[in-house]
């Protein structure tokens, strides 16, 4: 799997960061989804090899401005980029209606078709290639939601030594049980695909935040996920001088979770503007330090542009240290 961060940011963008936006995708498939689409989104995008034309689903967190403000402009380059496949958006239901309006105040016409998808009535999975999306509902000052993304689609793959052992000899039969068929031999044996199938391994989850105060709401899912992005907007400092109104998780509240539920990888996101990158002020090392003084895995600051890779083992990699790497990745 492939995480590329497109915008870390809350609220609003710096010279470093631009507001919020994720996008997912298995490594060497075209299809991928975006995960909120805050102002500026399609601008990130034009670095990256990502297609408007590949995009086949858009999930929404909350409605929040730094995390929908930009879905109208992509909506309508997509169209500008020869789009025709329907597009499926999960979001709050205010969504289909702030979409439709602007389309009508704008005159934005667009020649593929919308799939809406209330996220707060969605109580089984919506079945994308790749993966299976569910919503984990969470808290912040407007409804706010999480989502679950399962990979699926996994290979079979045949026991080889079993096979050798009944004496089966390598040729078009193997292809066949390993699609489950059923299977005739010359010596009059039926064989059936499913005796002669390996177990499948794990499929892989990566749990995806939208903002929320709240990181216990998350603990039913998040023992069984490889990877947790949680926003960290403030640190403890900032935030209990800011006070509960904003509904945010700081740095420490969000690692102490983290390390409670034996999460493995943890990427944050969502900084503060105040928190600056270089220079003098609070930085977001600040973060980071207290993030790791209450989380002992493998933890992550996200950037702009940044490509984490998740290998079949559940090992989470950036790619390159600072810098984006789309090209000669190892698909796994």
């Amino acid at each position: 799997m492939e995480l590329i961060f497109l915008g870390t940011s809350s609220g609003s963008p710096t010279k470093s960061r631009n507001v919020s936006g994720l996008a997912l995708k298995k490594v060497g498939a075209r299809p991928w989804i975006l995960i909120d689409c805050g102002e500026g989104t399609q601008h990130r995008l034009l670095h990256t090899p990502l297609s408007l034309n590949n995009l086949q689903a858009i999930c929404i967190t909350h409605m929040h401005g730094d995390h929908c403000y930009g879905l109208p402009g992509l909506l309508a380059s997509a169209a500008m980029s020869g789009r025709t496949a329907p597009l499926t958006i999960i979001g709050p239901a205010a969504l289909q209606g702030w979409i439709a309006a602007t389309q009508q105040a704008t005159h934005l016409t667009l020649p593929y078709s919308l799939h809406f998808i209330d996220v707060a009535a969605l109580t089984g999975v919506v079945a994308m290639k790749g993966f299976d999306i569910s919503a984990l509902p969470l808290s912040h000052r407007v409804p706010s939601f999480g989502y679950e993304f399962v990979e699926t689609g996994l290979p079979r793959k045949l026991d080889v030594a079993k096979l050798k052992a009944d004496g089966i000899a390598s040729g078009p039969e193997w292809g066949r049980l390993q699609r489950g068929e059923r299977v005739t031999l010359a010596d009059g044996r039926v064989l059936d695909g499913h005796d002669y199938q390996l177990a499948m391994r794990v499929p892989r989850k990566v749990i995806i935040g939208g903002d929320n105060d709240n990181p216990a709401l998350l603990a039913e899912c998040v023992h069984s996920a490889n990877v947790l992005v949680h926003e960290a907007t403030f640190t403890q400092a900032i935030a209990s001088k800011v006070g509960p109104g904003p509904q945010h998780s700081s740095a420490m509240a969000i690692a102490q979770f983290a390390a409670e539920a034996s999460v493995p990888n943890l990427i944050l996101t969502h900084f503060s503007p105040r928190y600056k990158d270089g220079g003098p002020g609070i930085s977001i090392r600040d973060i980071e330090q207290e993030a790791r003084a209450h989380y002992g895995g493998k933890l992550f600051l996200a950037r702009d542009l940044e490509v984490f890779h998740l290998n079949r083992e559940g090992e989470l990699s950036r790619m390159q240290d600072g810098a984006p790497a789309f090209a000669g990745m190892t698909a796994r």
